[in-house]
């Protein structure tokens, strides 16, 4: 992982060139482009993994995986529109986990409880040290999608809080595991580098380097080797292939949304809900996989 934490540190400032010299229209479509080709692509292979995971081929067991994928993702949708302060919240908590256990799958500790509130805390600063630097942006969405004005002391406050335990934990690994001393002054320059994105670049553009290159592309390369043993050319087009079918019917879904909502106001919360519902079921099995590795 090496070699490609140094290429995206070299793409994600490259993309820093991008941002200071198109518009920022511009960035917003390129950046729903890569969003839904790496972004959404990532997270199309889920079935398969489940069935890696279980290796009982009971019958119909695809189908049956199959059904309940769909409800959760329904179960989503609806929470959405009927509670959304509770599924936004719930959405970024899920989200911030699933990042930080994505970016620290690999660290040496043995105490499970302590790993995984690391690995939310990790990952929800991520997610509040982006939001400090666009809360008018979203503040805006948030309202949107919620109804409910968002008080920008909840992000300036929760960035704070969650920095400082952040510290913490850090301090902590550093003087107790000494193994994992490179490791925890390497994720401290990465977040350096997070903020010089986040401070440089426009909301979706800065979420869309941090999303792709820093999360999407490694959990790609993580279940090629997961599936298949190995990750080479070939077995990332056997992947690519395999995940080609959902792909393409998360696109349709996606663009069935714009075609039913496209001049209602509800618009952009149900396409926010939309991803945000599928993102439910795709943390659950992206931590069963970390768990069947380990």
């Amino acid at each position: 992982m090496t070699n490609y934490s140094n290429f995206a540190i070299i793409t994600s400032f490259f993309g820093l060139w991008i941002d200071s010299f198109f518009k920022t229209e511009f960035q917003i479509y390129l950046g729903f482009v890569l969003i839904f080709s790496f972004g959404i692509l990532h997270g199309a292979n889920d079935l398969l993994l489940i069935e890696s995971i279980n290796k009982e081929k009971k019958t119909n067991y695809f189908y049956k995986i199959l059904i309940y994928y769909i409800l959760v993702v329904i179960t989503g949708g609806i929470l959405f529109y009927y509670i959304p302060s509770i599924a936004l919240i719930s959405f970024i908590i899920v989200s911030g986990y699933h990042f930080g256990e994505q970016q620290w799958q690999n660290i040496e500790i043995l105490n499970q409880g302590f790993k995984y509130t690391f690995f939310f805390c990790y990952g929800i600063f991520i997610l509040f040290l982006l939001f400090y630097f666009h809360q008018i942006e979203v503040q805006s969405i948030v309202t949107e999608i919620t109804a409910i004005p968002l008080n920008l002391n909840i992000i300036t406050n929760s960035f704070k809080f969650f920095g400082g335990i952040l510290f913490l934990f850090f301090l902590y690994l550093y003087i107790i595991h000494t193994k994992i001393r490179k490791q925890i002054l390497l994720e401290i320059f990465y977040l350096i580098v997070y903020a010089i994105i986040f401070f440089s670049s426009s909301l979706i553009w800065s979420f869309t380097i941090y999303f792709i290159i820093w999360h999407s592309i490694p959990s790609i390369l993580n279940q090629v080797n997961f599936l298949y043993g190995n990750c080479n050319t070939n077995y990332l087009m056997k992947y690519f292939k395999s995940a080609a079918l959902y792909w393409i019917l998360s696109i349709a879904g996606l663009f069935l949304f714009y075609v039913i909502f496209k001049d209602l106001n509800l618009f952009n919360s149900l396409f926010f809900s939309f991803l945000a519902a599928i993102t439910f079921p795709h943390v659950i099995v992206i931590l069963k996989m970390f768990r069947t590795n380990n």
